[in-house]
């Protein structure tokens, strides 16, 4: 059985709002339950499953694991697939809501033999907290402070064999010594528009869409290389389709709904542009620092930097240089605009 406290992965950019109840539970249907159904990430699925088939014949509990990589590429998803090959329970939280030392004591003394706990946005964890967990993944006890001061006294309790998986966006910012306490450490690479389209099939059936392979086509290649936003985006040409009463989601239908969501053929939403913009007819196309362009448009440094950067920086976009953003000939032309002389210089300073 698989237990959680964490319903859904954090927003999308494409939806600012929250997801409620029924969106959540759409979302959990739409993720593989297998390896097998799993889509993509051919080299972290097959080293996965020599480690998941090495262990179930050991009887043993699997390593610690971690992954990484962009939002939406499936961490959460290979976590309750780990737990469900390895026939164990899983409870779910994240680095931010473990507050204090004892919220994490409390979680670890409530797991099983062979449990999975799946530690999202790892690289949250505070300092304190991070400290108790060293010994629990390396040598399963709990360390725990009895009173303060003179009369302050140490309990070791003993812990189950458990699994941690953790997942973070910002590898990074993870300290030394907790990374290197995880046995096998997995990049989770975005996705080929090939893989997107197998991915939307799928979800289509699930979700009673009847969709066609130019449709599929054309959503694959406006989704960020993400399958997350794949699926959000084929929901609401799903929701289009079915208001204006058409049995077949169509390439002309799809290209419809995604006109009316503001997302154009390579995937940039109306904030993708607003950041190109205003660095083109504001700072004539850069240099620009971070927090000017962050002032600039509106956005919070964090949300530039983790979600539209990089997939600005993919297409070609954005350049980063020592002297600050920069937008590219590349982005000039997909605005219909017409790049100054000195572009391709600026992106080389």
């Amino acid at each position: 059985m698989i237990k959680s406290n964490k319903t859904a992965e954090d927003a999308a950019p494409l939806d600012a709002s929250a997801p409620d109840a029924e969106e959540i539970i759409i979302e959990q249907t739409l993720r593989p339950q297998t390896l097998l159904e799993y889509v993509g990430q051919e080299a972290v699925k097959n080293n996965l499953n020599i480690v998941l088939t090495a262990a179930k014949q050991r009887g043993e509990a699997l390593e610690h694991l971690l992954f990484y990589g962009p939002p939406g590429l499936g961490k959460t998803t290979l976590a309750f697939i780990i737990a469900r090959e390895m026939g164990s329970n899983i409870k779910v939280t994240s680095g931010p809501a473990i507050e204090k030392a004892g919220d994490l004591a409390s979680l670890l003394t409530n797991l099983s033999e062979g449990d999975v706990l799946f530690i999202d946005e790892i690289h949250r964890l505070n300092k304190a907290v991070e400290e108790i967990l060293y010994p629990a993944m390396e040598d399963h006890v709990l360390d725990i402070i009895l009173g303060k001061g003179p009369g302050a006294r140490s309990i070791r309790m003993e812990l189950p064999k458990f699994t941690l998986i953790g997942a973070t966006t910002r590898i990074g910012l993870l300290s030394s010594p907790l990374r290197d306490r995880f046995g096998a450490t997995y990049r989770l690479e975005y996705y080929e528009p090939k893989e997107l389209q197998k991915i939307i099939f799928r979800s289509g059936k699930i979700l009673g869409a009847n969709i066609q392979a130019d449709a599929a086509e054309e959503l694959s290649t406006r989704s960020r290389f993400t399958p997350r936003i794949a699926n959000r985006l084929l929901k609401r040409v799903r929701d289009f389709a079915q208001v204006h009463s058409h049995d077949t989601i169509n390439q002309e239908v799809a290209k419809k709904a995604l006109e009316l969501l503001e997302v154009d053929g390579m995937g940039l939403d109306k904030n993708d542009r607003r950041i190109l913009e205003t660095l083109i007819h504001k700072f004539r196309g850069g240099p620009v620092g971070l927090n000017t362009l962050a002032a600039a448009t509106g956005e919070e440094e964090d949300t530039i930097t983790d979600i539209h950067e990089p997939f600005l920086i993919r297409l070609g976009f954005l350049a980063k240089t020592p002297k600050g953003r920069v937008a590219t000939e590349t982005a000039y032309k997909h605005l219909g605009l017409t790049p100054p002389p000195s572009t391709e210089q600026k992106t080389l300073l």
